[in-house]
């Protein structure tokens, strides 16, 4: 499946259940910062091709701004928890244990960034996912992780879908 279909049927899903839209980018955005998840969701175009929709469609902005960041936050929540209860577990579940490369950069990005790698991981695809299991792996305090969380969600979220729905050029 290429990544046009994909805009396609997102594209027809949202003109044909304009209601849907907000839990349907919750969900979007969930999965794309879930750890092991976010391998296999191509979201970042569907995010940005939803934000072109938006103006085109009439569809409330915040509504699924709001949708976008809470789904990022719970996503980045969700990672730190498994990283954090499940240590030495986590390396031996997929892709971690095929590529354990991505590990060992995650963890050197996080040591040298520490809380504001959490903030800046968000924007980088591969780090996404994988900083806030590390975070959780190497314990660090949760309200310092909770901090960069949700102002990465909000700021990235802003990012994916505004372009789009304001024809930011």
């Amino acid at each position: 499946m290429t990544f046009n279909t994909v805009i396609n049927m997102v594209s027809e899903l949202v003109h044909q259940h304009a209601s849907w839209v907000s839990p349907i980018i919750f969900f979007l955005a969930f999965g794309e910062s879930l750890a092991f998840l976010s391998v296999l969701l191509p979201t970042t175009l569907i995010l940005l091709s939803v934000g072109m929709l938006i103006n085109k469609s009439g569809l409330d902005f915040w509504a699924i701004w709001s949708a976008a960041a809470v789904g990022a936050f719970f996503g980045d929540w969700v990672s730190y928890w498994i990283g954090h209860h499940y240590q030495s577990q986590v390396v031996q579940i997929w892709p971690l244990s095929r590529n354990p490369q991505i590990l060992i950069r995650g963890h050197a990005f996080f040591e040298r960034w520490g809380v504001l790698g959490i903030f800046i991981g968000r924007f980088f695809g591969p780090l996404r996912a994988v900083v806030p299991l590390i975070s959780g792996l190497c314990g660090m305090p949760q309200g310092h992780f909770q901090l960069a969380n949700i102002t990465s969600a909000m700021i990235w979220a802003f990012a994916m879908l505004a372009p789009g729905a304001w024809n930011i050029n």
